[in-house]
Formats: structure tokens, C-alpha cells, sequence
């Protein structure tokens, strides 16, 4: 049977996997999902013997399946070639008795590559199957890491250009630089007086801004995105949380069936979505653990069934965390209301609205899977610190938050079942606050003369993405208030 998708509010339905890609947001505003999520045919073990682009395919496939076998093949062969820094795309290393899984490798040393990497040829494929003669505009927010790997990821690609929001003073100095030294006609960047979720709130208004799209179809272009919200961004997700139960049993850390914990640093939702739709698959997954830091709408959701952003908004070390509003939860919100976008569209329209919205008893016992925690500043550097110290492993702020909530996950619980924490960005893209957790007698350093002594460090040499952009000339120069963003799209398309 086709796997059609249809919008968590209700205004589309039976829209093929292309189709979804290219659209982004569907027209009311809601996030396209699949019918019913596939079920992995026969034995996972099966699957083991795989390379990582070979079992890209076999997952994808089961959701992509308006796209030959031709053309996704080659939308993945593109993707995971010699832009990522380890044929094995996705390696787990063990440190304290932990599988750090790291999605890390490619060209801007941010998971978020594993997904950006495919979706511009993902793009380009489904606009050739739907005879497409517009040009594409990817309208992108970011809160670090998602903008340089959509802008590495579209820039030059043909029949597209690529505008990227970021709030101004909510990123670090390496992912700013990453952004602002982007090369390409097509890309243009754009920091905003504002948080992230300004940013986010923006795009989607531009999205859902019926004349806009009108006067922009009479110019010859039409926009889509490059965010989480893409589904074309959330299957290549579900392929490493596959891939690293498969490498597990491989080594012989796991026996076949048997359950491991994930634990994921979430801010927009979409990374630990992709591991609840693998392990509805049939990955067997247990807990899935919701890591935040100090912003923690999504532990306060999952303690308490109620969603409320309306709050202080905390910049943290871990920014690509520092988000009120986590879009991809409105597809975990959908399924568990049953599927009925009526329902669904209420809490949306609650939350647009006064800012909160409270679940049923029922949908709430839905989420017995999930399990929240966070980590404040004091516990994510400490967990830097004392990781390194015991073996000499080092990991960034985000995953340091992860690791600490996992940490506090089992004192509570006592749950000792393997666990594989998603690592989901390089220390180096966050020296700083990565080296000053180890020792504080580095914070007199500049940024790269701290990226230098990190890799002395951890004894690891430093990624090419940011030797790349040491002494890159800033290109990207933009800046604008939240309300403004409509206008530098204008300008930027010259219409």
C-alpha cells in the first residue's frame, strides 16, 4: 500500500512523499505526516551486514515510495559521500559504560548534516517528478546549527536559493561565523533582533502568508523548507537511530531483540521524533529520553500533560537547545490524539494563541515511553568535565546535557538497559564553553586559540569545517527586526 501524507490539521490529505517535501508546511499551516508508519519487513537482523547508505535505502524506501529505486539511490549517494570525514557516516564510541552515537562527522560538524545533506537532492528530484518550473526559496530559522548545514547543503544546487534567520545574539561565535562566511550565490543570511523562536514564528508566518505566495508564484519562485518540519527532513533521521540498534548487535553488545534506552538533547523535537518513528518500526527502543537545559517546556510536558511557553527564555551554553516552541511535537501530539487533526488544531491554535494548551488524561498515557529530564549549566559543565576526566572522552554542551540527564535517569530509576545518547554536535563547534568546563584557566583565550587547545586536549584533530572558516571574509552582513523578515525576502529575490 502507498505511504500518502496527509496535514496534522486537517487541510490536506493524500499528498505523496514528493509532493510533502517540496510544500515543506502544508497550506493550514500543520506538518505533513505519513498515513501510518511502516513496519520493518522481517528480521532487523537481517539488515546488520549494511553500510550506512545502503541501509539509508531500505528505511527511506518504506517512506519515500513515489521515488524509483534510481533516484533515491543517487539522492543518497550524493549525500553521504566525501563530505563527511568517516566512511561509517555515523560511528558510536563507548565512554563510561555509555554508546555515544555520533551524528557529527559531516561538513558542519552538526548532526543536523545527516538530514541537510540529502534533502537538497531529496528537493531537486521531487521538483523534476512534479514538473516544477518555479524556483525553489528555502526559508530557513535557525537556532545554530540547522542554518550552515541547510546553506551548505543547497548552496549552488540548481533551481534553488536559501534565506537563513538566526536570532543575532542567541548563537555561538563558531556557528555565526559557520553562517555569515557562507559562499554562493544563492544563499543569503540574515540575523534577527530576537530569540529563535522570533525566528521560527516569522517563517512561519511568511509561510502561511496567502498573498505573499501568490505574488511570489507571479515572480517564478515558491518556497519550501529546509527545517525539521520538512518530513524530507525527518525520514533520513530515523535511519541512524536503525543503524546504531543494528551496530550494537553487530558487535555483539546486544542480543537480537533485545531493548536499548535513547537518550536525545531536544529543542525543536524533530531528532527524538525520528527515534519514536523507528521504534515504531519495530527497532526495539524502550525509553526514550527527552534531554533539555534550562529552557524546559518539554520536561515540564512530559511531567505534567501541559505545554506552556509562556516563560522566561534562558540563553544557554547548549543554544541550539534554547527554544519555547518545538515544532516537531505537533506530529507526536497528533498521534496520540488519535490521528484527529480537529483535535490537534485546537492545541495549536491554544498555543498560538495564549500559549499553552493542556493534553487529555488519555493521550497522556500515551507517552509512557518517553521519559524527561534537564540539566542546568553547572550540571552540563560538570558532566564535560568529569567524562573527560574518567576517559578522557570529550563532548560538547549539548550532548553533556543529554549525558546528564541520562545520568540522573538511571539514580532515579535504577533502569540499567544499554543506552545510546545521541551526540549531536563536534566540542569543537562550542570550544569555549567546552574547554572551560575542563579548566577555566583557557577563558583569556580568543575562540580559535581555544578551538587549538581543545584539539591538544582531547587529542583530536581539528574539523575542517573550522579550519575553513578561521580566516574566511564575512560575506553575510544582514541584519533586520523580527518584524521585518518579509522584506529581506523581497530584497534578496529582487522583487
Amino acid at each position: 500500500m502507498a505511504v500518502l501524507y496527509s496535514s496534522t490539521r486537517g487541510g490536506e490529505k493524500g499528498v505523496s512523499a514528493s509532493q510533502a517535501i517540496l510544500k515543506g508546511l502544508a497550506c493550514d499551516g500543520g506538518l505533513f505526516v505519513p498515513n501510518a508508519i511502516p513496519v520493518i519487513d522481517g528480521k532487523l537482523s537481517d539488515w546488520k551486514e549494511l553500510s550506512y547508505k545502503e541501509l539509508a535505502y531500505e528505511v527511506m524506501k518504506l517512506y519515500f515510495d513515489d521515488f524509483t529505486e534510481e533516484e533515491l539511490k543517487n539522492c543518497i549517494e550524493r549525500a553521504y559521500d566525501e563530505k563527511f570525514d568517516t566512511d561509517v557516516i555515523a560511528p558510536m564510541t563507548e565512554a563510561d559504560g555509555v554508546f555515544y552515537l555520533e551524528l557529527f562527522h559531516g561538513a558542519t560538524i552538526a548532526f543536523k548534516d545527516m538530514a541537510l545533506s540529502i534533502l537538497p537532492h531529496l528537493m531537486t528530484t521531487s521538483a523534476k517528478k512534479n514538473k516544477i518550473e518555479n524556483e525553489i526559496v528555502i526559508l530557513t530559522a535557525t537556532s545554530g546549527d540547522t542554518g550552515k548545514a541547510a546553506l551548505a547543503g543547497f548552496a549552488e544546487v540548481e533551481g534553488t536559493k536559501i534565506i537563513v534567520f538566526y536570532p543575532k545574539n542567541g548563537v555561538s561565535p563558531v556557528q555565526e561565523r559557520q553562517m555569515v562566511t557562507q559562499k554562493g550565490d544563492n544563499t543569503y543570511v540574515v540575523g534577527i533582533h530576537g530569540n529563535f523562536d522570533d525566528a521560527q514564528s516569522g517563517v512561519k508566518k511568511i509561510f502561511n502568508d496567502k498573498e505573499l505566495a501568490e505574488y511570489m508564484n507571479s515572480k517564478g519562485f515558491q518556497f519550501s523548507s529546509a527545517n525539521s518540519i520538512n518530513i524530507g527532513r525527518l525520514v533520513p533521521q530515523i535511519v541512524y537511530y536503525v543503524f546504531a540498534y543494528l551496530n550494537l548487535l553487530k558487535e555483539e553488545r546486544i542480543a537480537e531483540g533485545e531493548k536499548i534506552n535513547v537518550v536525545v538533547p531536544t529543542g525543536n523535537f524533530g531528532n527524538i521524533l525520528a527515534a519514536y518513528y523507528a521504534k515504531n518500526m519495530g527497532v526495539p527502543i524502550d525509553k526514550l529520553i527527552c534531554a533539555s537545559n534550562d529552557n524546559k517546556v518539554l520536561y515540564d510536558f512530559f511531567e505534567t500533560g501541559c505545554y506552556d511557553r509562556n516563560r522566561e527564555f534562558v540563553l544557554t551554553s547548549s543554544p541550539s537547545m534554547d527554544i519555547l516552541i518545538s515544532s516537531n511535537l505537533e506530529r507526536l501530539i497528533y498521534r496520540i490524539c488519535g490521528d484527529d487533526p480537529v483535535m490537534n488544531k485546537e492545541f495549536m491554535e491554544s498555543l498560538q494563541n495564549t500559549g499553552v494548551y493542556h493534553i487529555t488524561k488519555e493521550m497522556k498515557e500515551q507517552l509512557e515511553s518517553y521519559s524527561g529530564g534537564y540539566a542546568s549549566e553547572a550540571e552540563t559543565a560538570e558532566t564535560i568535565k568529569s567524562l573527560y576526566e574518567k576517559t578522557g572522552y570529550v563532548i560538547d554542551t549539548h550532548t553533556a546535557v543529554a549525558a546528564s540527564v541520562y545520568h540522573k535517569y538511571v539514580k532515579e530509576t535504577g533502569d540499567t538497559t544499554k543506552t545510546v545518547i545521541a551526540s549531536t554536535a563536534s566540542p569543537f563547534k562550542f570550544g569555549r564553553s567546552v574547554l572551560n568546563a575542563i579548566d577555566s584557566k583557557y577563558d583569556s583565550l580568543t575562540d580559535f586559540e581555544q578551538i587549538d587547545e581543545l584539539a591538544k586536549v582531547a587529542n583530536v584533530a581539528i574539523p575542517n569545517a573550522i579550519d575553513e572558516i578561521r580566516n574566511a571574509p564575512v560575506l553575510h552582513d544582514h541584519i533586520c527586526e523580527k518584524d521585518a523578515m518579509v522584506d529581506e525576502v523581497k530584497k534578496f529575490l529582487g522583487i
